[in-house]
């Protein structure tokens, strides 16, 4: 991997390029992302079926043949081994028992003049997780978008996966039949996030699209945006570790992989204060990289976005990993608790050389749909709230208008707004 130390004049440069490690240059594949969009929404299921011919492998010709029937998604559920099963329902109820945390209850407010003001909360109607079926498949990733969905009470939950030479993956289905999901389309890409924003013969118009996906998916997500509502704009996956002399290299090199392995364009950043936690670390990702069998992605995501960074101390390599505000941050330090209070941008923070970021991927509880590309810096992991919207509630006494009514004609009447102050002042005694 390459080593940079802060010490070194031209380290500015170097951690300049880390910083645009997974700057996604939309414009080339906007016009293709805008050409799909406006193809769903002019003939809704024959463009489906086109861009399934042309990106999977297959040609569907009748609408039936885009949903995944429930009696499969229940057969794949019941075919599971039973370890797997078992792991599956650990998952499904850790993640489960996490989000039920999040989640608001409407409240109300009564003031002692008789007004009320409060807020109601309620799930959306509809919600549309996209699942990528690319390189690989993520049944993971069925929870982590599907569950946060249930626990707000959204009534009808539909998915959207790519199916490469029309074959589903088992495990993946088996995961919608333990969400109770119903309505499963074999639809992938830029397409999937236009059907679901826009509808279709087949695909009901969704209020809120998540889940991750290609630069193609990322493009259309942006693009759909307020027409729905959306999760985030993700991009490849990264890790960042903060680690100090009490680490472990060879943990620190496969933790760097569990990211690389995922993509070519991801990354895996460390940033330590020892030059020998370096070394050995780098030297450990070489002799792991040999071992997996996705080699050659791993290779090339460590090669061109993977980074070591000697700090001089940690406070300047928090400071350094502040700015990254990688998606995943592990923290393999003596006392990582110490250090907390210091990190302001990560999407999840993993704590301790017993908590490494594969366990939060899977088993922890905690959402997985995290901010990437230094989004931290503004974006939240998925959660239940994204799946729920918000009316403010406000009901004035007789009281309350004879007490507040005149300040608010007088600022409408700031403004130029005679109809505001009038519909104020013909309420007033």
């Amino acid at each position: 991997m390459n080593i940079y130390a802060t010490s070194q004049s031209n380290f500015s440069t170097n951690f300049k390029k880390i910083l645009n490690r997974s700057s996604m240059d939309m414009s080339e594949v906007m016009p293709i992302v805008s050409g799909i969009i406006s193809r769903i929404r002019e003939s809704g299921n024959s463009t489906l079926f086109d861009d399934i011919s042309k990106f999977d492998g297959w040609k569907p010709t009748s609408a039936s043949d885009l949903e995944i029937s429930e009696k499969l998604m229940s057969d794949s559920y019941d075919a599971l081994e039973p370890k797997l099963k078992k792991a599956l329902h650990v998952a499904y109820d850790r993640i489960f028992a996490y989000h039920k945390k999040q989640k608001q209850n409407s409240w109300f407010d009564t003031e002692s003049s008789g007004t009320i003001l409060g807020q109601k909360i309620i799930p959306v109607n509809r919600a549309g997780l996209y699942i990528p079926g690319g390189k690989a498949a993520y049944p993971s990733s069925l929870l982590m978008n599907a569950i946060p969905a249930i626990v707000a009470g959204v009534e009808e939950i539909i998915v959207c996966t790519p199916t490469p030479e029309n074959n589903p993956n088992s495990l993946l289905l088996a995961a919608c039949h333990l969400c109770g999901i119903k309505k499963v389309y074999k639809v992938g890409g830029a397409s999937a996030i236009a059907a679901m924003a826009y509808g279709t013969q087949s695909i009901d118009k969704v209020d809120v699209i998540t889940g991750p996906g290609n630069i193609f998916v990322a493009t259309a997500k942006k693009m759909v945006y307020g027409d729905v509502n959306i999760d985030m704009i993700a991009g490849p996956s990264e890790i960042g570790i903060l680690a100090d002399s009490s680490a472990n290299p060879n943990h620190l090199a496969v933790d760097l992989l569990s990211q690389a392995e995922h993509d070519e364009m991801a990354s895996s950043i460390m940033i330590t204060t020892s030059q020998k936690i370096a070394d050995e670390t780098s030297k450990e990702v070489d002799i792991w990289l040999k071992k997996l069998n996705r080699e050659k992605i791993a290779r090339v995501s460590i090669e061109e976005r993977g980074a070591i960074i000697v700090a001089r101390d940690m406070d300047e390599a928090i400071s350094l990993m502040n700015e990254i505000a990688p998606e995943h941050l592990e923290v393999v330090t003596k006392n990582p608790f110490d250090y907390l209070g210091a990190i302001k941008h990560a999407g999840a923070i993993f704590l301790g050389a017993n908590t490494p970021e594969a366990i939060g991927d899977y088993i922890a509880g905690p959402n997985h749909t995290l901010p990437t590309g230094s989004t931290a810096k503004f974006y939240s992991p998925l959660s239940v709230d994204h799946f729920m919207k918000k009316s403010s509630i406000i009901a004035f006494s007789s009281e309350a208008m004879n007490e507040l009514g005149e300040h608010c004609a007088l600022l409408a009447d700031a403004e130029g707004l005679d109809a505001h102050a009038a519909s104020v002042r013909v309420r007033l005694k």
